[in-house]
């Protein structure tokens, strides 16, 4: 096969994992958990990062700009103008004119508020940004997402943290077929390898995962087994899979064998 590379907005990655910086146990277990989960893109919070005070110790010491992408996110931002004001905080910083979208609209379940976060990727496309927005399985969403200049979009397979892998299948199968314009990345829902296999199977372009890292018993191990899992999806969806049947199909077929 043809090299595979994942590109975002002309940008090539090799790595098709993208992962978080939230919830590991120290910064160091975080290092080394995103050095066995191949990423090349790492998306960092903007309201975490220390952007006032440079002389104090900062996640950003602790990821080598050299080695990965920092993709910026507006986690924790609930609305329309707090989600654009931090998309131009960290752009400002010098973190990147790429970004994370995410503007909350629900509380308790961590749903988008889909009209917020259409309105802001209006605004920051306009100014220039690349805008990646995390928005819900609607495939009527992400169409208006793309028709905004959206340089991917990013369905929830399960409430953002849940670990309950892909809730809905049918949906994802929707938006794979229908969105060809961009690439698809599922965000949020992760709980296990498998969950990222299927991911990829479904035809996702990536997958974004923090929680079902850096939240397992042995994050390093799992950063590890998401790795594979992402490499083995993505091959298993480009090989194709047999058709799936009711009734058995011999391995060994008996036609032309001489009884």
């Amino acid at each position: 096969m043809k090299p595979d590379k994942l590109v975002i907005a002309g940008r090539e990655f090799s790595s098709r994992l993208l992962v978080g910086t939230g919830k590991y146990a120290s910064f160091a277990q975080m290092v080394e958990a995103h050095e066995k989960s191949g990423a090349e893109i790492v998306t960092v919070a903007v309201r975490r990062v220390n952007l006032s005070d440079r002389n104090r110790e900062s996640l950003l010491d602790w990821i080598d700009t050299k080695r990965y992408f920092i993709l910026p996110n507006t986690a924790g931002c609930y609305s329309r103008d707090e989600a654009v004001r931090a998309a131009r905080l960290g752009r400002e910083a010098g973190l990147s004119n790429w970004v994370k979208l995410e503007v909350i609209g629900d509380e308790k379940t961590l749903f988008p508020d889909n009209a917020g976060l259409l309105e802001a990727t209006e605004i920051l496309v306009k100014e220039g940004f690349v805008v990646l927005p995390y928005t819900n399985d609607d495939l009527v969403t992400a169409r208006r997402l793309v028709d905004a200049g959206a340089a991917a979009v990013m369905p929830l397979g399960a409430p953002i943290g849940s670990g309950m892998g892909i809730q809905n299948v049918a949906t994802m199968k929707i938006l794979r077929e229908m969105i060809t314009e961009v690439p698809l990345i599922v965000d949020a829902g992760v709980g296990t390898a498998s969950d990222t296999a299927l991911a990829m199977e479904l035809g996702a372009d990536a997958v974004l995962m923090n929680t079902g890292i850096a939240s397992a018993d042995h994050p390093v191990e799992m950063a590890e087994a998401m790795n594979l899992a992402t490499r083995a999806g993505r091959l298993a969806y480009l090989a194709g899979r047999i058709p799936r049947k009711l009734y058995a199909t011999a391995s060994s077929p008996l036609e032309g064998v001489v009884r």
